[in-house]
């Protein structure tokens, strides 16, 4: 399994702002296993990052790092 941090809008519908970017932490096996685990929710997605190594480590230290498990 991997973790993957994906940078999205709430909604779908509308423009995509960077200021307005929220970010999601998913673990799965793929990318493609990450879009079907939130093609329910209403998000833009505009990029999903795989996390390893340093970059993943740095990630952990936030406060916001909360995986979620991708079925």
């Amino acid at each position: 399994m991997a973790v993957f941090k994906v940078f999205y809008q709430h909604n779908k519908e509308e423009v995509i702002v960077r200021e307005h970017t929220q970010t999601i932490y998913v673990e799965a096996q793929t990318e493609e296993q990450v879009r079907r685990y939130l093609k329910d929710r209403n998000f833009n997605i505009e990029f999903i990052a795989k996390l390893e190594g340093a970059h993943l480590e740095y990630e952990k230290q936030s406060d916001h790092f909360n995986v979620e498990q991708a079925e």
